[in-house]
């Protein structure tokens, strides 16, 4: 890897497919409409008395509205506990809103049972978790493979597509290692070929550099970079690094339970 200091931060053996062309008409990949996400009290006490609560109801956020277009790269910032996975979990299908619409392109996620959910997280989502949650028993390229096999490819396709994500985030020598084989940063970037494996229209990413060193967070947020433009993905990130956010297309703080752009003097 070079040192970020003396220029751009590249993995070893990383791929390096050239960037799409910019497309200038972009339609937009998702929306949420008037967004509630509140949840219950929880009691440990009998009866209605508050006395017995453990947890008092929680509003998240009430009324949201996003819309992030087609080859965005959009940040979205704010304090710990403002909800800002909680808001991933609903793009991504993984929860359902108190209230409100989210839409991906003209689908709308709440008529989904929940076998479409799954099948729209497996199609149309790569999503990336702050820990890898890498499967250990088996090796970084069927760690890959695994949403490939879960849809019915079969498994020699799915591996050979596998080897080549590996490729692309610079691991195709690693492929054959079981996750407690690998650093930090490589089990992120396994991560990430696996997110990308099934050519999402959508990558999703909660805090994909939080568990990181600085040095190894810049080169996998510049590897999710150039694979943004490369594959011309549309991409939502949830960052504390304010220095990561300022290098993606918009910067939306989830403050008071609302998006509100934090590049505009309002905001």
């Amino acid at each position: 890897m070079i040192d970020p200091d003396e220029g751009d931060v590249r993995f070893e053996n990383e791929g390096t497919l050239e960037p799409l062309p910019v497309v200038m008409e972009r339609t937009v990949v998702m929306r949420a409409v008037g967004l509630t996400k509140m949840y219950a009290a929880v009691t440990t006490g009998s009866g209605s008395s508050s006395k017995g609560s453990a947890r008092p109801a929680l509003e998240l956020f009430r009324g949201l509205d996003l819309k992030v277009h087609s080859g965005e790269m959009v940040a979205i910032v704010g304090e710990s506990g403002a909800g800002k996975s909680s808001l991933l979990h609903l793009l991504a299908a993984l929860d359902t809103p108190t209230a409100g619409e989210v839409w991906c392109g003209e689908t709308r996620l709440s008529s989904f049972t929940p076998r479409q959910a799954a099948e729209y997280r497996n199609r149309d989502v790569g999503y990336v978790w702050q820990f890898h949650y890498l499967l250990p028993e088996f090796s970084a390229l069927e760690n890959v493979a695994m949403p490939l096999l879960a849809r019915g490819t079969r498994r020699s396709e799915a591996l050979e597509k596998a080897r080549v994500w590996l490729g692309e985030v610079g691991l195709g020598d690693r492929a054959e290692h079981r996750s407690g084989e690998l650093s930090g940063g490589e089990q992120q970037r396994v991560s990430l070929a696996r997110a990308l494996v099934t050519e999402p229209r959508l990558l999703l990413a909660d805090e994909p550099t939080g568990d990181l060193d600085g040095k190894t967070a810049e080169a996998v947020f510049s590897l999710i970079q150039r694979l943004h433009a490369a594959h011309g993905l549309t991409s939502v990130l949830v960052t504390h690094n304010l220095e990561f956010a300022e290098r993606c297309d918009r910067i939306l703080k989830l403050k008071e339970g609302r998006l509100v752009d934090a590049r505009s003097p309002v905001g």
